[in-house]
């Protein structure tokens, strides 16, 4: 008689957890940058774009929320509370509160503002959605 064979190997559970809020990171950044330019694109489409050059400070604030807007309505179609929304949404600006007066002092440009600014809410985002755990990387939605 021929042995069975094993069943086929599942994913443990807390491997599928980490996949999942491995799931949502990757969706938080798609919904931010669909945010950033469908709003932008719109917004350059009506004539109300900023230079980035001329107007630092409003051109990142106008970014950040054309962000948040399109991360908020992602987050609230998948059934997320408002606070984690509202804390993911704060991700988008909480890096300009050291930034800023770097920049009114001359220590940094607009660009420099720009670029430490976008690389900043990555980490920043994972904080938020770590300080949620099970909400991200489980099924409390």
């Amino acid at each position: 008689m021929t042995p069975t064979p094993p069943a086929p190997a599942t994913p443990s559970a807390a491997g599928r957890r980490w996949s999942k809020f491995a799931l949502h990171y990757v969706e938080m950044i798609v919904a931010m940058f669909v945010g950033m330019f469908a709003l932008g694109a719109l917004q350059s489409a009506v004539g109300l774009s900023v230079s980035h050059d001329e107007s630092p400070e409003l051109a990142y604030l106008i970014m950040a929320v054309d962000m948040s807007v399109g991360m908020a309505v992602w987050m609230r179609f998948r059934g997320h509370r408002w606070p984690a929304t509202l804390e993911m949404c704060a991700a988008m600006f909480v890096p300009i509160v050291p930034l800023y007066p770097l920049l009114w002092l001359g220590v940094i440009d607009g660009g420099v503002l720009m670029l430490v600014a976008h690389v900043a809410m990555f980490p920043l985002m994972l904080a938020a959605m770590f300080r949620r755990l099970d909400e991200y990387a489980g099924c409390a939605h």
